[in-house]
């Protein structure tokens, strides 16, 4: 998950003096996500889903018609917010039935951090990161289950075609975890800025790699490859070892949390790219 420290370091190399000072007056930095010219009418709700755990609250959003690919997509330490529904609606509108869960929904339902807040303020992390860490392997493994079945249960999902996962930040071990839970269902799979995929422990979401059979893209910030140059080469050869597609990048310029419209850092370009390339992925590895 995201180092404080770290974070705040980050902060001051890739925003300008001018947006680090607003944010710090609380102003904030948000965006509205493009809408394609061939975005599919969609409709979206709020649903609850019961887990081993208790009821989880997510943001479900499809086209309109139809029967359409699965998504699950795991937030950031942030949690299901505004900006991630916006992120969901989007997906939904190029094709896909997208579901986007709460976390933390063991403790407290969705938004569990006011609209706006950054993990660059001390009381936000004070929230987050408690519950963050309540977060375990078992959990991922849980809840991954849970969800998938939920959403093949749905009118809107096509059950016969792949099924996809998307995880930020702290949802990128949740996105390893479920594929390599449910190889039978995920087909491909995203993870951007995802935290400790890589660790010196028996524990790490890499080890799991041979028990997948998705496809990845794994979109690397650059501020985490500074601090952990090693990681893609260890994703690489795993991925090459199990016979696995995997798009493994560093995208210059980016710091930690540069996905999301309402992060503190931002960076539309890439995260647009960044964006185009997970619409690739999906388009090749859940064809009908």
């Amino acid at each position: 998950m995201c180092d404080p420290k770290q974070f705040e370091t980050d902060l001051r190399k890739y925003m300008t003096r001018r947006e680090f000072g607003a944010l710090a007056a609380g102003a904030g930095l948000s965006l509205m996500l493009p809408r394609a010219a061939d975005a599919l009418d969609i409709v979206e709700a709020d649903v609850d889903i019961e887990t081993p755990d208790g009821i989880a609250d997510a943001h479900f959003a499809h086209p309109a018609s139809g029967a359409h690919a699965a998504v699950l997509v795991w937030p950031d330490i942030l949690g299901l917010r505004p900006a991630f529904r916006q992120m969901g609606r989007r997906l939904a509108e190029s094709g896909y039935a997208v579901l986007t869960v709460n976390p933390f929904y063991r403790v407290q339902r969705a938004p569990v951090v006011s609209e706006g807040a950054s993990f660059a303020d001390e009381a936000t992390r004070g929230i987050v990161l408690p519950m963050a860490r309540a977060l375990t392997p078992e959990t991922h493994v849980t809840d991954a289950s849970a969800f998938t079945e939920w959403l093949d249960g749905q009118s809107a999902v096509d059950s016969g075609r792949g099924m996809g996962t998307t995880g930020y930040c702290m949802g990128g071990p949740m996105v390893m975890r479920t594929a390599a839970t449910r190889p039978d269902r995920i087909a491909a799979a995203a993870t951007f800025h995802g935290s400790r995929l890589v660790m010196d422990d028996p524990a790490s979401p890499h080890l799991l790699i041979p028990q997948m059979k998705a496809a990845f893209l794994i979109a690397i910030a650059e501020s985490d490859d500074e601090r952990d140059p090693e990681a893609k080469g260890i994703l690489t050869r795993s991925f090459d070892a199990s016979g696995l597609a995997a798009e493994i990048e560093v995208y210059d310029g980016t710091a930690h949390g540069w996905c999301p419209p309402d992060s503190s850092v931002h960076n539309q370009p890439q995260a647009e790219r960044a964006w185009t390339r997970l619409l690739a992925l999906f388009d090749s590895g859940l064809a009908g």
